[in-house]
């Protein structure tokens, strides 16, 4: 690419976060980041008003863009041609099979092929290995826990989507039990009362031995998946990363127990990048170049 400056977005259950990378140093440039929240259950309207004007917002920031998108994206997604296919998630419901790419070029005033898709739990994880919680693993299991559940695999120096969200686990699917809904789910189960999210979850935890009890059952739910995962993989190291990671000092010691009794000894890492990782990733769609010596060379 001549020009090295493109946005990369990531886009998440609940919320949208954008900045201007230069592929040429692999760095964010300084005060282009923005993020705001996002109503994923809202209308079709809403949410492509929201993240075409946090992509405006941040091109605004440079006089040297490129042109160029790149766009972590959760899955079931067509990644080449740009459709949603996500369904029964509990987000972004009213996007399903439209196509993403044209609808974003469309009211970005751009050719569609300058926006690129990659999925977010690859995008997230390749992050991590180059420099952060997975750096010096030949291999790695990626976890993003959110709204929804996202996961990556890293072997011989990639990464690749897992798609472990609809893997089959205890009557349903891992995201069943796995994800934001699940902690809303037990809450309610056992008080009647209802929350918005983990983190409302989080806050009264000190004071509730309710929420205490669902943070433990998460922790098992979380190991049990994991035993049942390592019978096939057997990664050096498991980093998880997504809203629900910050409050991973409420379920890890059930998680960690419960993984020890099942002959689990493999280390567990918090994720050390946050939300850069992904961005770098999804603008690394545009390196020409294979994608891992873009990141041997980072």
């Amino acid at each position: 690419m001549d020009n090295p400056i493109v946005l990369g977005i990531d886009i998440g259950g609940s919320h949208a976060t954008a900045a201007l990378v230069n592929l040429s140093t692999c760095n964010l440039l300084l005060g282009s980041r923005e993020r705001r929240e996002i109503d994923s259950q809202g209308t079709v309207e809403e949410i492509m008003k929201d993240w075409c004007e946090i992509a405006e917002e941040t091109i605004k920031k440079t006089t040297k863009f490129s042109g160029k998108i790149g766009i972590a994206m959760p899955g079931p997604f067509d990644y080449q041609m740009g459709i949603s296919l996500i369904q029964g998630q509990n987000k972004y419901e009213k996007l399903y099979k439209l196509n993403i790419k044209e609808m974003l070029a469309q009211r970005l005033s751009m050719e569609p092929e300058n926006i690129r898709f990659i999925n977010d739990a690859e995008c997230f994880l390749q992050g991590e290995v180059v420099c952060g919680a997975a750096k010096g693993y030949s291999s790695a299991l990626g976890l993003t826990l959110g709204t929804g559940f996202g996961s990556a695999i890293y072997k011989n120096g990639k990464s690749r989507d897992a798609a472990l969200w609809c893997a089959p686990f205890e009557e349903g699917i891992a995201e069943d039990k796995l994800s934001t809904r699940w902690f809303v789910k037990a809450y309610f189960d056992l008080t009647g009362l209802e929350v918005r999210g983990v983190k409302e979850l989080a806050e009264l935890a000190d004071k509730d031995p309710h929420v205490q009890e669902v943070f433990h059952r998460f922790g098992r739910n979380l190991a049990l998946f994991l035993i049942n995962f390592f019978k096939q993989e057997n990664p050096e190291v498991v980093v998880i990363g997504g809203n629900i990671s910050k409050t991973y000092h409420l379920f890890s010691s059930e998680l960690l127990k419960r993984l020890k009794e099942g002959g689990v000894d493999t280390t567990i890492r918090i994720a050390e990048l946050g939300e850069e990782s992904a961005l770098l990733g999804a603008a690394a769609t545009w390196i020409e170049a294979k994608q891992e010596e873009f990141w041997v060379e980072r």
